[in-house]
């Protein structure tokens, strides 16, 4: 069979690579051609467009780069028609992969779109168009169900979480890897590999290492970066006694961290080795998306933070309505997961910091909480056991695979 499958964003890329090892464990001969990142890439297939190009979050972001939307749009149109693929493959990335895969099911090709927005809380208009465009739907959050049963979904199907896949997958209890973890040093810009400082580190250099680790995730791409991590390297820069570490992404090339670290900082950046550095970390400070949930998965007590365009947050504000009262995943599915007509959550599983919200004040006090309150993080960790239980087991991967597998040899 032939796939062609779209991954817009970093998350993407990692189910995607997920979903492609699933389907070629049963369909052995199966031919990718894909949009995604790294990972899928090392799976194998023909690459077509790098995720590093395609990150673009936020209404006003969206416009001013629409000549370059609209450009990928029509050359993925006709990179389709060329290819003839048996089945289109959204992953996430709804903005771009919805309008594909409508125009897809207009030639006669069958439509799979993996990851459902989050419909029950914003844009529900959009199941109209997806109803009559998808072959399937594979949502990922169980209390979902009511909502595509109420709403006649019936190619609706739920296949669990891919990240209890992923969490579950990762080596992360193996050491950082020496290729992978960078230190700025307090006395040049320049980025050194760690391994060759080791034989030079002072006594206090070694106590150091011994710290608490506290993790930073920024977000995946350069517009987050400039919005949080200054701000974080502030926070970082207050508390010597612990050890900050940056959970960097390579495909955004070293050149955007140097720029938003100052050369005197001793925060760390470690890059692609997110899970190994969350298993071993205290607490973390993390960019509201997909981060927060991987976060929650790994234990670790973490205060959710986003800043973008004004004009974009008041956009969304206005569309969302008040349909949600939170951003972060991991607050998200505790709140959409209650019972309906039920009353709304007493207060957040974790805090998140918005827009003049995120500032070096409260960071500070939040940050004091998830650090140093330990009854703070014992009532963090109950939730996030009851969150996991919520989301079930594995396999997302292959119950999708056996999806778009069903569809296609029914």
């Amino acid at each position: 069979m032939k796939y062609y499958l779209i991954a817009g964003e970093a998350s993407g890329d990692l189910h995607g690579a997920n979903l492609m090892r699933a389907l070629r464990e049963q369909d052995p001969d199966a031919q990718f051609r894909f949009w995604g990142g790294d990972l899928m890439a090392a799976v194998g297939g023909m690459p077509v467009r790098h995720i590093r190009d395609l990150a673009i979050m936020g209404f006003v972001e969206v416009v001013a780069h629409l000549g370059t939307v609209l450009g990928n749009i029509r050359f993925c149109k006709q990179d389709i028609l060329d290819y003839r693929p048996d089945v289109v493959v959204g992953i996430d990335y709804p903005g771009f992969n919805l309008k594909i895969e409508a125009w897809a099911h207009k030639h006669g090709l069958k439509t799979v779109h993996y990851i459902s927005p989050n419909l029950w809380a914003w844009k529900k208009g959009r199941i109209k168009g997806m109803r009559k465009t998808l072959d399937r739907l594979c949502y990922i959050l169980p209390f979902e169900e009511r909502f595509f049963a109420e709403n006649q979904m019936p190619q609706a199907v739920y296949v669990g979480h891919p990240l209890l896949d992923a969490v579950r997958g990762s080596n992360s209890t193996e050491a950082l890897s020496s290729d992978n973890h960078l230190h700025y040093t307090s006395h040049s810009s320049t980025i050194v590999k760690e391994q060759q400082k080791n034989s030079k580190r002072t006594d206090k250099e070694q106590t150091d290492s011994q710290q608490l680790t506290v993790v930073l995730l920024p977000g995946s791409r350069r517009q987050e970066l400039k919005h949080s991590l200054p701000l974080m390297v502030q926070l970082a820069d207050r508390h010597p006694e612990y050890r900050f570490v940056v959970a960097g992404m390579s495909l955004l090339g070293p050149d955007i961290y140097r720029s938003l670290i100052p050369a005197e900082s001793n925060v760390e950046v470690v890059y692609d080795q997110t899970y190994p550095l969350l298993a071993s970390a205290h607490a973390a400070i993390v960019c509201s998306g997909t981060a927060t949930l991987e976060t929650a998965l790994f234990d670790v007590p973490q205060v959710v933070c986003y800043r973008a365009n004004p004009i974009s947050i008041a956009i969304a504000k206005a569309i969302v309505s008040r349909r949600i009262r939170y951003i972060s995943l991991v607050n998200l599915i505790a709140d959409g997961a209650r019972p309906e007509g039920s009353e709304p959550l007493k207060m957040p599983v974790v805090t998140e910091l918005i827009q003049e919200d995120f500032n070096a004040g409260r960071l500070e006090r939040e940050f004091q909480l998830i650090a140093d309150d330990e009854a703070n993080r014992r009532r963090m960790r109950d939730e996030y056991a009851a969150m996991r239980a919520l989301l079930g087991n594995g396999g997302a991967s292959r119950r999708t695979a056996d999806t778009i597998l069903n569809l296609l040899n029914p």
